[in-house]
């Protein structure tokens, strides 16, 4: 039986974690002559309603920004050997991967962990955690080989 790996997504925030699991999603991307999709979630503001107004703005300068930044971020050598597709969405970041690795059949999601623990984790959560557990097919989860594991 062999691997059919025709799509792959790979969602970012831009951090230094994103970019060393982009690494593992190129090499892949390559390997499999398969399709990359770069997904962006613009993360759903929690705004007091005063607020709401002037979030409009807030929105299109946060997209202006990412789309500045998901251009720049695929070196151009892989751009001549694999088909790249950016995308920014808006919302809650693990329910839009999801959403978008269901919409575009990928056949599997690379995702960075921010390697939170204790409280951050408690409070924050894990996007790569629930994208895992809910992702309509495989999940790759990078770590970066700088965060220090710490037991809770």
């Amino acid at each position: 039986m062999s691997i059919k790996i025709e799509k792959i997504l790979i969602p970012t925030d831009f951090s230094e974690c994103a970019q060393h699991a982009l690494m593992y999603a190129l090499s892949l991307a390559t390997e499999y002559k398969a399709q990359l999709i770069v997904l962006h979630v613009v993360p759903q503001l929690n705004l007091p309603p005063e607020m709401e107004a002037s979030a409009g703005a807030l929105y299109d300068e946060m997209e202006k920004t990412a789309r500045a930044k998901i251009s720049r971020l695929i070196p151009k050598r892989f751009m001549e050997k694999i088909k790249v597709q950016n995308v920014i969405v808006r919302g809650v970041p693990f329910l839009e991967i999801i959403k978008e690795a269901r919409k575009r059949n990928v056949d599997l999601i690379t995702i960075a962990t921010h390697g939170r623990t204790g409280l951050q984790h408690a409070m924050f959560g894990s996007t790569a955690e629930n994208v895992a557990r809910k992702a309509p097919c495989p999940v790759l989860i990078v770590r970066h080989p700088e965060l220090e594991f710490v037991s809770p």
